[in-house]
């Protein structure tokens, strides 16, 4: 039934490539992604996609200039290939971060990655969890943001069934832990914080009551980890019974693993959106979830040209 569809992998995440290809019953497409000796990414599709449906499938994780020029030199490779449609799967979409000015001078790189996603060729887009909602209408082609939201509640209904409170660390993510409160049937807190520069930030009020309660951290993404294990740090002075802090996008970078290991954090949920590096596997406290099964479904309707509406959940 889906004798044109082509799946690719770049170098980033192919384990998450091959569980998609294992729900849809395909075979991952064959492609040489390399480095010439000078450090250039070489690309080589070694089975024809002349009017394929493509899927290429790459986070843009660390080592984010790579995989990101893996992905663009791919989606070029595709074109010039005559593919019928490429669809960038990215799971992990890096350089959202700056996705407006907030300073002069500063760039816009969430912007500047749509774009070089765009003239490479690209037909369609499919991300989870943007890092801002409005990176979405910085492309001028479809782009099909999933949650994983629905994967981390299923975790959580079975663990934490009472006396739960859904913290957002900062005022930027209350929607996204008002929403996940809700289904959860948890109330709800927020982490008053300001951030002194890049990775920095030092928590200043807690808003809401977690005396006495069992507390989830809501975040997209764990970088450094700063945030989370000093909103821990604060939730724990105010009273919480226990803290553990769940993410989609686990980047885990610098003293990350350190920090969670020294924390009082009871575990760290994460998705497969970005492989684990060798330190964070051998973290006991890290659990892993797999959003296969989502996006392979949304790659199924995409490909059958269905609605994926009910996955916006």
């Amino acid at each position: 039934m889906l004798e044109r569809i082509r799946i690719f992998s770049g170098n980033a995440n192919p384990e998450l490539s091959q569980k998609i290809c294992n729900h849809l019953g395909v075979s991952l497409g064959k492609a040489h992604v390399s480095t010439f000796s000078d450090g250039e990414t070489r690309v080589e599709i070694d089975e024809n996609v002349r009017g394929m449906d493509v899927f290429i499938i790459q986070s843009t994780c660390p080592p984010v200039n790579l995989t990101c020029m893996e992905l663009l030199i791919m989606i070029d490779a595709m074109k010039r290939a005559s593919a019928d449609r490429i669809t960038a799967v990215i799971p992990y979409y890096g350089y959202a971060r700056q996705d407006r000015k907030v300073a002069p001078r500063a760039p816009i790189s969430a912007k500047l990655l749509a774009d070089l996603i765009t003239t490479a060729g690209a037909s369609r887009v499919l991300s989870m969890d943007l890092h801002a909602g409005q990176i979405q209408g910085f492309f001028n082609i479809p782009v099909d943001n999933l949650f994983a939201t629905p994967i981390l509640l299923d975790y959580f209904k079975e663990r934490y069934t009472e006396n739960t409170v859904v913290v957002s660390p900062d005022t930027g993510g209350v929607e996204r832990a008002r929403a996940f409160a809700k289904r959860l049937g948890a109330s709800l807190a927020i982490i008053d914080k300001r951030r002194d520069g890049p990775n920095e930030a030092q928590v200043m009020n807690i808003i809401g009551n977690v005396e006495g309660k069992r507390v989830i951290i809501l975040d997209d993404m764990i970088d450094t980890a700063g945030t989370v294990v000093q909103g821990c740090n604060a939730l724990k002075e105010a009273g919480a019974l226990e803290v553990a802090v769940c993410c989609t996008h686990p980047v885990l970078s610098g003293p990350a693993i350190e920090r969670i290991e020294s924390s009082s954090l009871k575990e760290v949920v994460v998705t497969d959106t970005i492989p684990l590096h060798e330190r964070a596997k051998a973290c006991n406290r890290v659990q892993v979830l797999s959003v296969a099964r989502l996006l392979s479904e949304a790659v199924r309707r995409i490909y059958y040209n269905d609605s994926i509406s009910s996955l916006f959940i």
